[in-house]
Order: C-alpha cells, then structure tokens, then sequence
C-alpha cells in the first residue's frame, strides 16, 4: 500500500509513520501545498496513493482546500481515489461535516487512538485484521 501523510505536527507525523509503516510505504510532508505536489506526481506516475491521512489545520493551504485539490486532480487523472482519512485535534462538527462533502472517507480526531484507527482502515478495506 502507498501512503501519504501530511501533518505539520512532529509528534503526529511520526506517530502515523510508526503505525503505519507495517502496512505500506509512507511519504511525509508538513503542509497542504506538498501534499497536493505529492499526489500530482504520484497521478503523473500512474502510481496512485492508497491512503492519504491529512491534517484539517496546516500551514500555507489548509487540509479542507487540499481535499478539495486532491479531488479534483483524481477526477482529471480518472484514477481511483486514495481513501483520505481527515486527523483532526478540532471537535467542530461543522468542520468535519464539510470534510465528508468534500470527499474524505474518514475522520480521526487527535489524539488518535490506535486501535480505533486500525478499526476504520480494515472498514475501508486498506487492511485485514
């Protein structure tokens, strides 16, 4: 499985890395604006992400807008989608709401809690448990 994850927070990024680097290849980044050159490339190689775990609050552009990118590129590319799983420290409902109009499959609220987040990849058949 290809993985993309995209948080600014240290301690959460490797924390993703540690959980999820049993389960594919993982790719870093801090911001909204790598992620989205991340996947243009990866869609420009024809080798897609899988999974995609992106921080809603990150610098330069936000993880809502990066959804919305990600999206967007997928449609152009007419490649299957990444499972996107939205992390997330914010308790609005609101805000997630609009994560799940915009595409994502998935939300984690911080700080996430490992077997609830290995519980939702085996849903989205990323995983066998």
């Amino acid at each position: 499985m290809k993985i993309l994850i995209a948080e600014d927070d240290l301690a959460s990024r490797k924390f993703l890395f540690n959980v999820l680097t049993d389960y594919g290849k993982c790719d870093l980044v801090v911001d909204g604006l790598e992620a989205i050159d991340a996947v243009m490339i990866a869609l420009k190689e024809k080798e897609p992400y899988d999974l995609i775990c992106l921080d809603i609050m990150m610098p330069k552009v936000d993880g809502l807008k990066t959804l919305k990118a990600i999206r967007d590129l997928e449609k152009h590319s007419k490649m299957i989608n990444a499972k996107i799983i939205m992390t997330t420290a914010l308790g609005e409902s609101e805000i997630v709401q609009n994560t799940f109009e915009e595409g994502s499959d998935a939300y984690a609220a911080k700080p996430i809690n490992i077997e609830k987040f290995l519980n939702v990849l085996s849903k989205l058949e990323l995983i066998t448990r």
